[in-house]
Protein backbone atom coordinates (compact mmCIF):
# COMPACT_ATOMS: atom_id res chain seq x y z
CA UNK A 1 0.00 0.00 0.00
CA UNK A 2 1.20 3.94 -0.67
CA UNK A 3 2.05 5.57 2.70
CA UNK A 4 -0.70 7.17 3.97
CA UNK A 5 1.76 9.51 5.49
CA UNK A 6 2.57 10.78 1.77
CA UNK A 7 -0.74 12.93 1.48
CA UNK A 8 -2.63 15.23 3.28
CA UNK A 9 -5.96 14.68 2.02
CA UNK A 10 -8.41 13.90 4.52
CA UNK A 11 -12.09 12.73 4.65
CA UNK A 12 -14.09 12.09 1.45
CA UNK A 13 -11.53 13.42 -0.55
CA UNK A 14 -9.14 10.39 0.21
CA UNK A 15 -11.77 8.01 0.53
CA UNK A 16 -11.87 8.75 -3.51
CA UNK A 17 -8.30 9.17 -4.36
CA UNK A 18 -6.82 5.82 -5.48
CA UNK A 19 -3.70 6.60 -4.55
CA UNK A 20 -4.31 6.55 -0.64
CA UNK A 21 -7.51 5.45 -0.35
CA UNK A 22 -7.45 1.86 2.05
CA UNK A 23 -11.59 1.76 1.96
CA UNK A 24 -12.43 -0.10 5.15
CA UNK A 25 -9.04 -1.29 5.62
CA UNK A 26 -8.26 2.20 7.69
CA UNK A 27 -7.04 1.48 11.17
CA UNK A 28 -9.04 3.14 13.93
CA UNK A 29 -5.99 5.41 14.30
CA UNK A 30 -6.36 6.70 10.81
CA UNK A 31 -10.43 7.24 11.02
CA UNK A 32 -9.68 9.74 13.64
CA UNK A 33 -7.02 11.54 12.30
CA UNK A 34 -7.94 11.54 9.08
CA UNK A 35 -11.22 12.37 9.34
CA UNK A 36 -12.85 9.18 8.55
CA UNK A 37 -14.90 8.21 11.21
CA UNK A 38 -18.42 7.16 10.65
CA UNK A 39 -17.93 7.39 6.85
CA UNK A 40 -17.17 3.83 7.01
CA UNK A 41 -18.69 0.82 8.37
CA UNK A 42 -17.65 0.47 11.81
CA UNK A 43 -15.33 -2.97 11.37
CA UNK A 44 -12.35 -2.63 10.19
CA UNK A 45 -10.80 -5.38 7.57
CA UNK A 46 -7.65 -6.69 6.79
CA UNK A 47 -6.35 -6.39 3.37
CA UNK A 48 -6.91 -10.12 2.55
CA UNK A 49 -10.43 -10.07 3.48
CA UNK A 50 -10.29 -6.87 1.06
CA UNK A 51 -9.06 -9.20 -1.66
CA UNK A 52 -11.37 -11.89 -0.62
CA UNK A 53 -14.18 -9.78 -1.15
CA UNK A 54 -13.28 -8.13 -4.45
CA UNK A 55 -12.38 -11.67 -5.71
CA UNK A 56 -15.33 -13.24 -4.90
CA UNK A 57 -17.27 -10.33 -6.90
CA UNK A 58 -15.74 -11.09 -9.84
CA UNK A 59 -16.00 -14.81 -9.48
CA UNK A 60 -19.44 -14.08 -9.61
CA UNK A 61 -19.51 -12.80 -13.25
CA UNK A 62 -19.44 -14.96 -16.51
CA UNK A 63 -18.23 -12.77 -18.82
CA UNK A 64 -14.87 -11.52 -19.17
CA UNK A 65 -16.03 -8.02 -19.78
CA UNK A 66 -18.06 -8.00 -16.90
CA UNK A 67 -14.94 -8.73 -14.76
CA UNK A 68 -12.93 -6.02 -16.84
CA UNK A 69 -15.60 -3.41 -15.26
CA UNK A 70 -15.04 -4.45 -11.70
CA UNK A 71 -11.84 -4.74 -11.99
CA UNK A 72 -11.53 -1.50 -13.45
CA UNK A 73 -13.87 -0.04 -10.63
CA UNK A 74 -11.25 -1.11 -8.30
CA UNK A 75 -8.24 0.32 -10.46
CA UNK A 76 -9.87 3.51 -10.41
CA UNK A 77 -11.04 3.32 -6.48
CA UNK A 78 -8.48 1.52 -4.72
CA UNK A 79 -4.77 0.87 -6.68
CA UNK A 80 -3.32 -1.29 -3.41
CA UNK A 81 -6.43 -3.61 -4.04
CA UNK A 82 -6.22 -4.25 -7.42
CA UNK A 83 -2.54 -4.61 -7.78
CA UNK A 84 -2.63 -6.89 -5.02
CA UNK A 85 -5.51 -8.85 -6.70
CA UNK A 86 -3.80 -8.61 -10.40
CA UNK A 87 -0.57 -10.23 -8.21
CA UNK A 88 -1.77 -12.84 -6.56
CA UNK A 89 -3.88 -14.07 -8.79
CA UNK A 90 -1.66 -12.80 -12.27
CA UNK A 91 -2.83 -16.81 -14.13
CA UNK A 92 -6.60 -15.69 -13.70
CA UNK A 93 -6.96 -12.14 -14.04
CA UNK A 94 -3.80 -11.26 -17.05
CA UNK A 95 -5.95 -12.01 -19.86
CA UNK A 96 -9.07 -9.85 -18.27
CA UNK A 97 -6.54 -6.82 -17.53
CA UNK A 98 -5.07 -7.13 -21.06
CA UNK A 99 -5.54 -9.44 -23.99
CA UNK A 100 -7.94 -10.95 -24.77
CA UNK A 101 -10.36 -8.80 -23.15
CA UNK A 102 -8.71 -5.95 -23.61
CA UNK A 103 -9.83 -5.73 -27.02
CA UNK A 104 -13.46 -6.12 -25.92
CA UNK A 105 -13.04 -3.44 -23.66
CA UNK A 106 -11.42 -1.14 -26.53
CA UNK A 107 -14.49 -1.97 -28.82
CA UNK A 108 -16.78 -1.13 -26.31
CA UNK A 109 -14.95 1.85 -24.10
CA UNK A 110 -17.17 4.13 -24.94
CA UNK A 111 -20.56 2.40 -23.56
CA UNK A 112 -18.59 1.30 -20.38
CA UNK A 113 -16.71 4.41 -19.82
CA UNK A 114 -16.81 5.02 -16.08
CA UNK A 115 -13.96 6.99 -14.85
CA UNK A 116 -11.20 9.08 -16.53
CA UNK A 117 -8.10 7.87 -16.11
CA UNK A 118 -4.88 8.95 -17.92
CA UNK A 119 -4.20 12.29 -20.30
CA UNK A 120 -6.59 12.28 -23.40
CA UNK A 121 -4.80 14.68 -25.95
CA UNK A 122 -6.84 16.03 -29.14
CA UNK A 123 -6.25 17.92 -32.17
CA UNK A 124 -8.53 21.20 -30.54
CA UNK A 125 -5.91 21.41 -28.13
CA UNK A 126 -2.94 22.69 -30.68
CA UNK A 127 -0.84 25.14 -28.80
CA UNK A 128 -2.30 24.47 -25.42
CA UNK A 129 -0.93 20.94 -24.55
CA UNK A 130 1.49 22.12 -21.52
CA UNK A 131 -1.88 23.39 -19.93
CA UNK A 132 -2.74 20.12 -19.84
CA UNK A 133 0.03 18.08 -19.18
CA UNK A 134 0.21 20.62 -16.02
CA UNK A 135 -3.36 19.53 -15.11
CA UNK A 136 -1.62 15.48 -14.54
CA UNK A 137 -1.49 15.22 -10.71
CA UNK A 138 1.53 13.36 -11.26
CA UNK A 139 4.47 14.94 -9.42
CA UNK A 140 6.85 12.28 -11.35
CA UNK A 141 6.48 10.01 -14.17
CA UNK A 142 8.87 7.70 -15.25
CA UNK A 143 7.06 5.97 -18.15
CA UNK A 144 4.38 6.70 -20.77
CA UNK A 145 2.10 4.29 -23.26
CA UNK A 146 0.72 6.83 -25.93
CA UNK A 147 -1.54 5.85 -28.61
CA UNK A 148 -3.41 7.63 -31.62
CA UNK A 149 -6.17 4.47 -31.57
CA UNK A 150 -5.22 3.56 -35.55
CA UNK A 151 -4.58 0.56 -35.16
CA UNK A 152 -6.06 -1.44 -32.00
CA UNK A 153 -4.42 -5.17 -31.77
CA UNK A 154 -5.75 -6.19 -34.57
CA UNK A 155 -9.26 -4.37 -34.71
CA UNK A 156 -8.26 -1.95 -36.41
CA UNK A 157 -8.91 1.86 -35.70
CA UNK A 158 -10.65 2.65 -32.94
CA UNK A 159 -9.83 6.52 -32.06
CA UNK A 160 -10.44 7.58 -28.41
CA UNK A 161 -11.56 3.73 -27.34
CA UNK A 162 -8.00 2.85 -28.00
CA UNK A 163 -7.01 4.09 -24.10
CA UNK A 164 -7.62 1.05 -22.92
CA UNK A 165 -4.35 -0.42 -24.37
CA UNK A 166 -2.20 1.72 -22.89
CA UNK A 167 -4.18 1.82 -19.47
CA UNK A 168 -3.76 -2.09 -19.19
CA UNK A 169 -0.07 -2.04 -20.68
CA UNK A 170 0.97 -0.13 -17.80
CA UNK A 171 -1.05 -1.91 -15.22
CA UNK A 172 1.19 -5.10 -16.75
CA UNK A 173 4.07 -2.82 -15.79
CA UNK A 174 3.05 -2.42 -12.37
CA UNK A 175 2.16 -5.81 -11.89
CA UNK A 176 4.78 -7.89 -13.60
CA UNK A 177 7.55 -5.58 -13.04
CA UNK A 178 7.13 -3.43 -9.78
CA UNK A 179 6.93 -0.33 -11.45
CA UNK A 180 5.29 2.45 -8.94
CA UNK A 181 1.59 2.90 -10.69
CA UNK A 182 2.20 6.86 -9.44
CA UNK A 183 5.02 7.43 -12.04
CA UNK A 184 2.98 5.99 -14.67
CA UNK A 185 0.84 7.75 -17.25
CA UNK A 186 -1.26 6.43 -20.11
CA UNK A 187 -2.18 8.79 -22.74
CA UNK A 188 -4.26 8.91 -26.00
CA UNK A 189 -4.26 11.20 -28.73
CA UNK A 190 -7.33 11.91 -30.45
CA UNK A 191 -6.70 13.17 -34.25
CA UNK A 192 -9.84 11.72 -35.38
CA UNK A 193 -11.21 8.48 -36.80
CA UNK A 194 -11.66 6.78 -39.75
CA UNK A 195 -14.12 4.41 -38.06
CA UNK A 196 -17.60 4.77 -39.73
CA UNK A 197 -19.23 2.94 -36.88
CA UNK A 198 -17.10 4.81 -34.31
CA UNK A 199 -18.29 8.50 -36.38
CA UNK A 200 -22.10 7.38 -36.52
CA UNK A 201 -22.27 6.19 -32.37
CA UNK A 202 -24.07 8.80 -30.22
CA UNK A 203 -21.93 7.64 -27.49
CA UNK A 204 -18.82 7.59 -29.17
CA UNK A 205 -16.82 10.09 -26.56
CA UNK A 206 -13.52 11.24 -29.35
CA UNK A 207 -13.87 13.68 -31.95
CA UNK A 208 -16.06 13.43 -34.43
CA UNK A 209 -14.08 13.73 -37.23
CA UNK A 210 -11.69 12.10 -40.37
CA UNK A 211 -8.11 10.99 -38.52
CA UNK A 212 -5.65 14.21 -39.28
CA UNK A 213 -2.76 13.71 -40.99
CA UNK A 214 0.66 15.41 -42.32
CA UNK A 215 2.30 18.60 -41.17
CA UNK A 216 -0.83 19.42 -38.56
CA UNK A 217 -0.61 15.57 -37.16
CA UNK A 218 3.14 16.01 -36.36
CA UNK A 219 3.15 19.13 -34.95
CA UNK A 220 0.29 17.44 -31.99
CA UNK A 221 2.71 14.78 -31.52
CA UNK A 222 6.04 17.24 -31.39
CA UNK A 223 3.84 19.64 -28.86
CA UNK A 224 2.80 15.92 -27.00
CA UNK A 225 6.78 15.32 -26.76
CA UNK A 226 7.67 18.44 -25.99
CA UNK A 227 5.19 19.13 -23.10
CA UNK A 228 5.73 16.01 -21.31
CA UNK A 229 9.72 16.07 -21.54
CA UNK A 230 9.20 19.84 -20.26
CA UNK A 231 7.82 18.31 -16.92
CA UNK A 232 9.58 14.88 -16.53
CA UNK A 233 13.03 15.25 -18.18
CA UNK A 234 14.07 11.69 -17.68
CA UNK A 235 10.42 10.30 -18.73
CA UNK A 236 10.39 7.60 -21.36
CA UNK A 237 7.81 7.51 -23.70
CA UNK A 238 6.14 4.55 -25.29
CA UNK A 239 4.55 4.08 -28.20
CA UNK A 240 1.67 2.04 -28.63
CA UNK A 241 -0.65 0.67 -31.46
CA UNK A 242 0.26 3.46 -34.04
CA UNK A 243 -0.53 2.63 -37.45
CA UNK A 244 2.81 1.66 -40.00
CA UNK A 245 1.90 5.25 -41.77
CA UNK A 246 3.31 6.59 -38.49
CA UNK A 247 4.59 4.52 -36.28
CA UNK A 248 8.03 3.92 -38.07
CA UNK A 249 8.15 7.60 -39.04
CA UNK A 250 7.54 8.83 -35.13
CA UNK A 251 10.21 6.49 -34.16
CA UNK A 252 12.93 7.44 -36.29
CA UNK A 253 12.12 11.08 -35.61
CA UNK A 254 12.60 10.30 -31.84
CA UNK A 255 14.61 7.72 -31.13
CA UNK A 256 18.14 9.97 -31.14
CA UNK A 257 16.13 12.95 -29.32
CA UNK A 258 14.32 11.78 -26.10
CA UNK A 259 14.21 8.20 -24.42
CA UNK A 260 11.77 6.04 -26.61
CA UNK A 261 10.77 2.99 -28.14
CA UNK A 262 7.61 1.60 -30.04
CA UNK A 263 6.66 -1.67 -28.31
CA UNK A 264 5.07 -3.27 -31.70
CA UNK A 265 8.10 -2.81 -33.59
CA UNK A 266 10.83 -3.27 -31.04
CA UNK A 267 9.48 -4.76 -28.22
CA UNK A 268 7.49 -7.39 -29.85
CA UNK A 269 10.37 -8.46 -32.23
CA UNK A 270 12.86 -8.40 -29.26
CA UNK A 271 10.56 -11.35 -27.39
CA UNK A 272 10.06 -13.02 -30.57
CA UNK A 273 14.11 -12.75 -31.69
CA UNK A 274 14.79 -14.77 -28.37
CA UNK A 275 12.65 -17.66 -29.15
CA UNK A 276 14.13 -17.86 -32.20
CA UNK A 277 17.50 -18.08 -31.05
CA UNK A 278 16.31 -20.43 -28.48
CA UNK A 279 15.00 -23.05 -30.76
CA UNK A 280 18.28 -22.53 -33.04
CA UNK A 281 20.00 -23.22 -29.74
CA UNK A 282 18.09 -26.84 -29.55
CA UNK A 283 18.30 -27.66 -33.35
CA UNK A 284 22.04 -26.37 -33.49
CA UNK A 285 21.25 -25.06 -36.80
CA UNK A 286 21.79 -20.86 -37.65
CA UNK A 287 19.68 -18.60 -37.95
CA UNK A 288 21.30 -17.15 -41.22
CA UNK A 289 20.72 -20.16 -42.58
CA UNK A 290 16.18 -20.21 -42.01
CA UNK A 291 13.68 -18.91 -44.27
CA UNK A 292 11.51 -17.37 -42.57
CA UNK A 293 7.64 -16.54 -43.84
CA UNK A 294 5.38 -13.76 -42.01
CA UNK A 295 1.41 -14.01 -42.05
CA UNK A 296 0.40 -10.32 -41.83
CA UNK A 297 2.37 -7.34 -42.23
CA UNK A 298 1.60 -4.65 -39.92
CA UNK A 299 3.97 -3.05 -37.54
CA UNK A 300 4.61 -5.63 -35.26
CA UNK A 301 5.60 -8.31 -38.19
CA UNK A 302 7.94 -5.39 -40.33
CA UNK A 303 9.83 -4.88 -36.91
CA UNK A 304 10.46 -8.44 -36.20
CA UNK A 305 11.54 -8.94 -39.81
CA UNK A 306 14.05 -6.09 -39.63
CA UNK A 307 15.40 -7.36 -36.17
CA UNK A 308 15.59 -11.12 -37.44
CA UNK A 309 17.66 -9.30 -40.56
CA UNK A 310 19.94 -7.74 -38.29
CA UNK A 311 20.60 -10.55 -36.59
CA UNK A 312 21.10 -13.10 -39.44
CA UNK A 313 23.66 -9.99 -40.87
CA UNK A 314 25.62 -10.67 -37.14
CA UNK A 315 25.96 -13.86 -38.48
CA UNK A 316 27.71 -13.77 -41.52
CA UNK A 317 24.72 -12.70 -44.29
CA UNK A 318 24.89 -9.42 -46.05
CA UNK A 319 22.04 -7.03 -45.24
CA UNK A 320 20.38 -8.60 -48.64
CA UNK A 321 20.78 -11.85 -48.26
CA UNK A 322 19.17 -11.66 -45.04
CA UNK A 323 16.53 -9.81 -46.23
CA UNK A 324 16.27 -12.56 -49.17
CA UNK A 325 15.16 -14.88 -46.53
CA UNK A 326 12.33 -13.31 -45.03
CA UNK A 327 8.92 -12.73 -46.84
CA UNK A 328 5.86 -10.95 -45.45
CA UNK A 329 2.20 -12.54 -46.50
CA UNK A 330 -0.89 -10.41 -45.81
CA UNK A 331 -4.23 -9.93 -46.85
CA UNK A 332 -3.63 -9.03 -49.99
CA UNK A 333 -0.65 -11.49 -51.19
CA UNK A 334 2.67 -11.75 -50.81
CA UNK A 335 4.28 -8.13 -49.91
CA UNK A 336 6.54 -6.61 -53.32
CA UNK A 337 7.59 -3.65 -54.40
CA UNK A 338 5.79 -4.67 -57.76
CA UNK A 339 2.42 -5.11 -55.94
CA UNK A 340 -0.36 -2.58 -56.46
CA UNK A 341 -1.20 -0.67 -54.00
CA UNK A 342 -5.09 -1.52 -54.12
Amino acid sequence: MTDIKDTTLRGVNLLRNPWFNKSSAFTEEERDELGLRGLLPPRVSTFDEQVTRLKGIIDTYEKPINKYIVLEGAHNSDESLYFELLVRYIDQFLPIVYTPTVGQACLQYSHIFRYARGLYVSTEDKGRVRQLVANVPHKDVDIIVVTDGQRILGLGDLGVNGMGIPVGKLALYTACAGVNPQKTLPVCIDVGTNNEELLNDPLYMGLRQKRVTGPEYDALIAEFVDAVRERWPNVVIQFEDFHNSHAYDLLDQYKDKVPCFNDDIQGTASVVLTGMFSSMRILKQQLKDQKVLFLGAGSAATGIAHLIADAMVEEGLTREEALARIKLFDSKGLVTKKRSAR
